[in-house]
């Protein structure tokens, strides 16, 4: 089968033996995916490694072979999920995943459209929802959370479930006039620039403070604004691993909750709860199907290859990127 391999830290187009599914895996025929942050850091690990790696965790496709303890898919369903970072990635033709990590594809979204979302959709769910408590059913309604990077494919959806499921107020980040009119389109209700005072902009907004913060860039940059801008019992999550100690006697007194997520935890690990993943993006794409949320392309890059991954991940490289980058075709 035709893939892009990862070889000394470049992207090669090369062909591998087609996997062959064991347990619970799906096979599935790849037809578009997107690329994350995680390639290109994934990419730079390998830098130094001469055996081909697989990257890429953003799929949408078709089953073509499923395991024999298999049971939630069929040959033939469209599916789209985001793999796991422990097992090869799926910029290839053919792809095993563990079917309790696969969703059922949007049935109004083209395979484009849904390779977009199921790596972010994830993240965004478990941050609001799972990490840092929020209500999805609107139990919260009226509370205030700030999104750090909104225009970001994990703002990009964080702010719509933040906004139409959780109905809080939600105030994005963003640092130019393109990406601060996406974060509204998709429902942000103030938008800021990270770059600037963020706790004298929420001041003067009229928010003193605010109950949850959802940082999606880099935490050691925006820590101290965070501890200012965070309400007494507040809570904050970040998805960027920090890259220094954290000077948590900011937050001490306010008794902060700080919390990390990473979407591939269950998967790694091997959960019990890894079904979750599955329920979740079944979830969203009934909401998507409903006209709830919308898919969150920012550019089309083009055919699955060497070199179309290797321009995307430089874009994504330059942090200038709206929305997601997504390919289709082998």
């Amino acid at each position: 089968m035709k893939a892009i391999a990862v070889i000394n830290g470049a992207l090669h187009d090369v062909n591998l033996p087609e996997p062959q599914p064991q347990g619970r895996d799906l096979v599935v025929r790849v037809e578009a995916i997107s690329v994350n942050p995680v390639d290109y850091k994934q990419r730079k690990a390998a830098a130094h490694d001469g055996e081909p790696r697989l990257l890429g965790w953003d799929v949408a496709g078709t089953v073509s072979a499923v395991g024999p303890q298999a049971t939630l898919f069929k040959v033939g369903d469209a599916v789209y999920y985001a793999g796991s970072v422990v097992r090869p990635g799926a910029n290839s033709e053919l792809h095993a995943v563990d079917e309790r990590i696969v969703g059922r594809k949007p049935a109004s979204l083209g395979m484009e459209q849904a390779a977009a979302l199921p790596l972010t959709s994830i993240t965004a769910w478990e941050a609001l929802f799972e990490r840092l408590g929020v209500s999805r059913s609107g139990a919260d309604a009226g509370k205030s959370v700030l999104i750090i990077g909104g225009a970001g494919g994990v703002g990009s959806i964080a702010i719509q479930l933040a906004k139409k499921l959780a109905r809080l107020t939600v105030v994005a980040t963003a640092s130019r006039p393109a990406s601060s009119e996406w974060c509204s389109a998709l429902g942000a209700d103030h938008v800021i620039d990270h770059h600037g005072d963020m706790p004298a902009q929420l001041a003067a907004l009229g928010l003193a403070e605010v109950d949850y913060i959802l940082c999606l860039n880099d935490i050691d940059l925006h820590f101290a604004a965070m501890a200012t801008a965070i309400a007494p019992q507040g809570k904050i999550c970040a998805i960027v691993r920090n890259e220094r100690p954290l000077p948590m006697d900011l937050v001490f007194g306010k008794s902060v909750t700080v919390v990390f997520e990473m979407m591939f935890t269950r998967s790694m690990f091997g959960t019990a709860d890894m079904i979750e993943q599955h329920t979740l993006l079944n979830e969203v794409a009934a909401l998507v199907d409903a006209g709830v949320l919308t898919t969150t392309v920012g550019d089309s890059g083009g055919r699955i290859d060497a070199a179309s991954l290797a321009h995307a991940h430089a874009a994504l490289e330059a942090g200038r990127t709206i929305g997601k980058i997504v390919l289709s075709g082998f």
